[in-house]
């Protein structure tokens, strides 16, 4: 399991996102052995977390955009930089 964790912080969102949606569609198709759909929750459950994580940065990153005295975006700054 510890490959699978690893394998999944690799993962971009988008793929995250469909290897989600892939064990979605099999739990919910009903044709899955119990042991089976066991592992695929909890595999899925571990792309969720991996998705809200990158969601969450995402946004940080999107908040961080710095205002210039018009209102408008002047620029952006890291999200982990401290405010000025």
């Amino acid at each position: 399991m510890a490959s699978d964790t690893q394998t999944i912080d690799t993962l971009s969102f988008e793929d995250a996102l469909r290897a989600l949606e892939t064990i979605v569609r099999q739990l919910e198709s009903g044709h899955v052995p119990l042991e089976d759909s066991i592992s695929l929750y909890e595999k899925g459950e571990k792309l969720r977390q991996h998705c809200q994580k990158r969601l969450d940065a995402a946004q940080a990153r999107i908040e961080r955009i710095v205002a210039g005295p018009d209102g408008g975006a002047a620029g952006t700054q890291p999200f982990d930089a401290p405010d000025r």
